[in-house]
């Protein structure tokens, strides 16, 4: 489920043209492409909110754009949330030449690849392969671990 908070929906004028119907089937393919089970949830908000969250969880007093959250084993089997910074995502968007809506299926793919166990920083390239072919099959664009890290060769 797409959750979009009001008060960053207003401030920010891309926010007005997502598609949420869409994002909800996206999020429905992408969980059964991965072969995910459980419930998920997606929280569409701001910078100041996935800097606290980014800060809470993983110590880092900054932004982001997608942070992952997998279920608690007690309360659920499989599932997890994600929350995204739709301020982030905006700028990312424009700076890759895409919409927002694109931007933020890209973010969505990345973070529940997170909640399947795939982990950039510490993989042999697992992460990145995965993604690039998700993303083909959704025709997405290059996705953030395309876009972040190198390639061998030392060229993006």
């Amino acid at each position: 489920m797409i959750v979009i908070e009001a008060a960053r929906a207003k401030t920010l004028p891309a926010a007005s043209a997502l598609g949420k119907r869409d994002l909800n089937r996206f999020l429905a393919s992408a969980i059964k492409a991965l072969g995910l089970t459980g419930e998920f949830s997606v929280l569409l908000t701001g910078d100041e909110q996935l800097r606290a969250l980014n800060h809470q969880f993983r110590g880092k007093d900054k932004p982001t754009d997608v942070l992952s959250f997998p279920a608690l084993a007690e309360a659920a089997e499989g599932g997890g949330d994600l929350a995204i910074s739709l301020e982030t995502a905006w700028k990312q968007a424009r700076e890759h030449g895409h919409t927002l809506q694109m931007e933020v299926k890209i973010l969505i793919l990345h973070g529940l690849l997170h909640l399947a166990g795939y982990d950039h920083e510490h993989d042999q390239g697992q992460m990145r392969r995965r993604e690039t072919l998700l993303r083909k099959q959704f025709g997405l664009p290059a996705g953030l671990v395309e876009r972040t890290r190198p390639r061998r060769g030392g060229k993006p």
